[in-house]
């Protein structure tokens, strides 16, 4: 049969209890950081990846809009000087 001290009893359960409070403490810390981190970049501009790829597709589409509408310039353009000629 094992005899406790209570005195190591008691100095058991305060370091259990400080382990687990230490714990906690990390764990609201780790919290409140991530939390801190979230209303920093809140502030910030971003744009979702919907609202980014939907503005690209526009991007692409009025470039291939620019490049046909330069072509058809320079298709004119070269009429009208066939027609200065003759």
């Amino acid at each position: 049969m094992q005899s406790e001290n209570p005195l190591l009893a008691d100095i058991a359960k305060l370091l259990n209890s400080a382990a687990g409070t230490v714990a906690g403490m990390g764990r609201e810390a780790r919290d409140a950081a991530r939390e801190r981190v979230r209303e920093g970049l809140g502030g910030l501009d971003f744009v979702s990846r919907d609202e980014f790829d939907a503005v690209k597709d526009m991007a692409a589409k009025a470039r291939e809009d620019s490049e046909a509408l330069t072509a058809r310039v320079a298709a004119l353009e070269a009429a009208l000087k066939g027609k200065a000629k003759k």
